[in-house]
């Protein structure tokens, strides 16, 4: 029976730097987040902070602006500036940045929006309204540090 993937195939993609700095930029940004939860906020159970780590989004630093940009510094020194690889990666990144800063953001803002307005005017009717998720994005200050701390661990992956 052929095993569906291969263990040698395997470590090498576990192995591999741009896999390696973009898993790292992204748990790092994510562990920074918490701590600074942790410090702006009194919710210090374990719960809320392994929430914060494995998958809240918004606040800062950006995990994803910090997980695209060390993958396109990694693709950049290991293939080069010149590849097909590095340009679809570039670009790739500043889409998923973008779209952090403006489509996730705003829609989080119109969904806060959106609540209170459901709130307010179910209490005057005596309605029942069930909120809708909002979904936050980042601030323009929260991508630019996670895409540098990116950055700086794709660069120490390449170099140390």
């Amino acid at each position: 029976m052929a095993r569906l993937i291969r263990s040698d195939s395997f470590k090498a993609f576990v192995e591999n730097p741009i896999v390696l700095s973009a898993i790292t930029s992204w748990f790092l940004a994510q562990v920074v987040k918490a701590a600074i939860m942790l410090l702006k906020t009194n919710r210090r159970n374990g719960r809320e902070i392994l929430a914060t780590i494995a998958w809240r989004t918004g606040g800062m630093p950006s995990s994803h602006a910090a997980l695209v940009s060390a993958m396109t510094t990694s693709v950049g020194l290991n293939e080069g500036l010149q590849s097909n690889l590095f340009a679809v990666a570039f670009f790739i990144s500043l889409i998923i940045m973008r779209d952090a800063m403006g489509v996730r953001r705003s829609s989080g803002i119109q969904a806060k929006s959106l609540n209170s307005l459901g709130r307010t005017m179910g209490e005057r009717m005596g309605l029942e309204y069930h909120p809708v998720k909002e979904v936050q994005g980042h601030a323009p200050l929260e991508v630019v540090i996670g895409a540098l701390l990116g950055i700086f661990i794709a660069a120490a992956y390449a170099y140390l």
